[in-house]
């Protein structure tokens, strides 16, 4: 790659000439705050935090969209870029809700983080007209407040370039300008699918998930409630981030402690529930592929976000999906019938908590079709950054915990069940049960590793039992939405697709701890955190699904068999479409 030489406050380094100022100055170890800029969807230039100066230019120049060249001369600390850097701080601040000590963000806000650093206080300069926005709190799994919004357009790239759904996008202009759906509808009433990609996006606490931590801390309280709580995979790869441990740390052991000192009467494992999907999508597919019952591709159903915009955007499809319900509902379904029977314990009295990395869970505990035992499968579905402040609230000492175990029997699980949280994780757990079950007989390697990775769009053919299956694996709804239409046009031919409304999977969910943009742009995240499922998964004595223990018991005595009537009643779902916006 061709290089260039420049200078950074006066010292020479090498950079490549394809580099912006902030990209080489991070190659130099230096930090250049911003707040708009997310590496591949917003290179704006908005909000000017990252000005710099350049020798000769006129003006400062924005770091993030300002390419380098051979003998440039940058300057980034000037007594110039403070205050101007200081200047923009306040004036954002001068229309922003500055009602910190409540806020959701407070402590994790890099408009908060920027002000302490460059000394900004409450004491504004630049006090006068505001706004008084009315929160839009019409969805199921978030909030939307703008009086703290800082117009920086992170959202509406998220929305739009990574997701394609664009829902949101600027309305109005100058002072005027805010955020919000089109001729400023309820996000109720827009085909938001509930990814959440704009919360982890926001730099404020402009949008956040709908808190539901009340209704758990009143079920624990409740002595007449069997409160239970289920975590599902990639939790266990991301939460230590809210307590300070580094990224990629596996706190299997601690969450389950944690999760046992706020009062829980059972804490499980969702893996245990992957591993039962599994085999009812695998002998779905099976069904589909051998016998023709169902259309081909065979679509996977454990995103609920890409469920949606499925029944939003390519209706078409919606026959294509599997019927299985996810891991989260599942288990609900399973506790709330298998379970309670089995321990004598009305439905009615359970109450399940799924703790989630993703906020489309809260709209899908409330999807119909979704209450094997006549009431909802599943009562709660947190995000990772809700159960961290209840464990904070809780005043558990998190990072010092020593390591326990789930509770049995829901708590054991197969390797196959673990990567369910990364892109490719669903297809490849499935084809380790498919393969074996079409020959009949144990197969070699159980890691179908073409299918994993974070390109946007994966594919991958496999001869098994003397037929070639082809599959095909996206994560992130813009790279969904380019494969389905090479499908709908018939240019690609699959047996088996697998979609993850998030980009790299659940372990980059719209419920995960939120990081910095600094961290996000110069951070493999999707990397580190998959790396924790994987390890878990060639560590694990049982790496196939259908060879696990528990869920030999639960067909042995309860199912009968995959893909059985009793099956069908409480582990199957239906969709519907809600409107061809394709």
């Amino acid at each position: 790659m061709e290089t260039v030489n420049i200078k950074i406050n006066n010292r020479p380094y090498t950079a490549n000439k394809s580099d912006t100022i902030l990209e080489a100055a991070k190659g130099a170890g230096i930090e250049i705050p911003t707040l708009c800029y997310l590496k591949e969807i917003n290179q704006i230039g908005a909000c000017r935090i990252c000005n710099v100066e350049v020798k000769g230019a006129r003006s400062l120049a924005a770091a993030c969209t300002y390419p380098v060249a051979e003998g440039m001369e940058i300057f980034t600390d000037t007594p110039k870029v403070h205050a101007d850097r200081r200047i923009t701080l306040e004036l954002i601040l001068s229309a922003h809700d500055r009602k910190c000590l409540s806020c959701v963000r407070s402590g994790n806000c890099e408009l908060q983080r920027l002000c302490h650093l460059f000394g900004v206080d409450d004491e504004n300069a630049f006090e006068g007209e505001n706004h008084n926005y009315d929160i839009d709190g019409s969805a199921a799994h978030m909030t939307r407040d703008n009086n703290k919004c800082i117009l920086c357009r992170r959202c509406v790239a998220a929305c739009g370039k990574m997701q394609g759904v664009s829902v949101i996008g600027p309305n109005d202009r100058g002072f005027a300008t805010h955020i919000g759906c089109a001729f400023d509808m309820n996000l109720d009433e827009v085909p938001c699918v509930s990814c959440g990609q704009c919360i982890v996006a926001c730099p404020t606490a402009a949008i956040a998930e709908k808190d539901e931590t009340g209704k758990v801390w009143d079920a624990l309280a409740n002595p007449d409630l069997h409160v239970v709580v289920q975590t599902a995979p990639s939790i266990r790869a991301t939460i230590g981030e809210d307590f300070g441990l580094p990224i990629g740390t596996d706190c299997t052991g601690k969450m389950a402690a944690a999760l046992k000192r706020l009062g829980f009467d059972g804490v499980y494992d969702t893996n245990f529930a992957a591993d039962l999907t599994v085999l009812e999508e695998a002998n779905e597919l099976i069904e589909r592929v051998t016998k023709g019952k169902g259309p081909l591709p065979l679509i996977t159903s454990c995103s609920p976000g890409w469920v949606k915009y499925c029944e939003h955007f390519f209706p078409e499809f919606v026959p294509n999906l599997s019927s299985c319900k996810s891991p989260q509902q599942m288990f609900g379904a399973v506790y709330k019938t298998w379970y309670a029977q089995k321990h004598g314990i009305d439905p009615k009295n359970i109450f399940v908590v799924g703790v989630m990395p993703c906020t489309a869970k809260k709209f899908e505990v409330n999807r119909e079709d979704e209450n094997a035992a006549g009431v909802p499968d599943c009562d709660v579905a947190l995000t990772t950054r809700e159960i961290s402040r209840m464990i904070k609230r809780a005043g558990i000492e998190f990072a010092n915990l020593a390591d326990e175990d789930f509770d049995d029997p829901l708590g054991v699980a197969t390797g196959a069940g673990q990567i369910f949280g990364t892109s490719g994780g669903v297809m490849e757990a499935a084809l380790r049960t498919a393969a074996e079950t079409l020959e009949g007989k144990p197969v070699g390697s159980v890691d179908f590793t073409d299918v994993r990775g974070f390109d946007g769009v994966k594919e991958a053919s496999y001869n098994i039992a003397g037929m070639v299956v082809n599959v095909a694996v996206a994560s992130g709804l813009a790279n969904a939405k380019a494969l389905l239409e090479r499908v709908k046009s018939g240019e690609k031919q699959y047996h088996f697709i697998e979609i993850m409304a998030c980009p790299g999977g659940c372990i980059n969910g719209g419920g995960q701890p939120v990081q910095s943009a600094h961290v996000r742009n110069f951070t493999d995240l999707k990397s580190l955190r998959a790396k924790v499922l994987y390890n878990q998964d060639s560590s694990n004595k049982l790496r196939k699904a259908h060879d696990s223990p528990i869920i030999k018991m639960l067909y042995s005595e309860f199912f009968g068999s995959p893909g059985s009537h009793k099956a069908h009643e409480i582990l199957h779902t239906s969709y519907k479409v809600r409107g061809n916006y394709s």
